[in-house]
């Protein structure tokens, strides 16, 4: 799919969206409308490596899940995940969000997709529609992600870790 490009802008400083944005666990707030069931990938979810795998529910999908891992974060003004989403995750997806200062102390993000499709058959998906209601749900995204950051409204639910929440290590068979 050519690159789909979204923004909004934003009635807070560049440092605090940036923050927020950074950690990867806030994205499934203003995200769950159409990806559910987060998952962390690891247990610290803020800044470089940190990822995520969720379910991606549209129509006509026989191969939801998606996963995304931060491969770039520049503060405070650039943050570029890289995952793989489809069928044995052939297909490759880049986003990227640009967070820039605007007026009155104001901040502009801009958030950019990209999906690579390795074969015909899922270029023909794509084509199918699928960019149209990405276009749909990223737009909606955009709109709950400034509701969550200005009025602390419309949050949505935290993702958990993969496996489940982890035990200290006591009473178990290996000890020091």
């Amino acid at each position: 799919m050519d690159p789909l490009t979204v923004e909004t802008t934003i009635a807070r400083p560049r440092e605090e969206v940036f923050e927020y944005l950074a950690d990867i666990a806030n994205h499934a707030e203003f995200t769950d409308h159409f990806m559910v069931d987060w998952h962390l990938t690891r247990e610290d979810s803020y800044g470089y490596g940190a990822g995520a795998r969720f379910k991606i529910d549209a129509p006509l999908t026989r191969f939801p899940w998606a996963d995304s891992s931060f491969v770039e974060v520049d503060p405070p003004r650039r943050i570029v995940e890289a995952g793989r989403t489809g069928k044995y995750n052939r297909i490759r997806t880049l986003g990227v969000y640009e967070i820039d200062r605007a007026a009155n102390n104001s901040t502009r993000v801009r958030f950019t997709l990209e999906t690579e499709p390795k074969l015909l058959s899922d270029r023909f998906l794509e084509s199918l529609g699928a960019r149209a209601w990405m276009k749909r749900k990223l737009n909606k995204a955009m709109r709950r992600l400034r509701s969550i950051l200005e009025e602390d409204h419309d949050r949505g639910t935290r993702p958990t870790i993969a496996g489940g929440p982890r035990k200290p290590a006591t009473g178990g068979p290996y000890r020091s």
